[in-house]
């Protein structure tokens, strides 16, 4: 349970962040910002998150969260 909530937290992380790069004019700071979201990927990628796609009020919630629509 508290990987999950460790994702759902680090999906918010990383959203706000694209808000930022998408907002950033400077291509300095837009770098480091994509660093900084590269980053936040790779914990998400090396907790080797196994979510089962059976479970729909979680894959709603992660969809909505990234933005995705179905």
């Amino acid at each position: 349970m508290w990987v999950r909530v460790s994702v759902g937290v680090i999906v918010m992380k990383i959203r706000n962040l694209q808000t930022l790069i998408d907002s950033e004019v400077d291509s300095h700071k837009r770098d480091k910002l994509l660093s900084q979201q590269n980053t936040l990927l790779s914990y998400i990628s090396g907790l080797g998150i196994g979510i089962s796609s059976n479970d729909t009020v979680l894959m709603k919630k992660m969809k909505n969260g990234l933005g995705l629509k179905k």
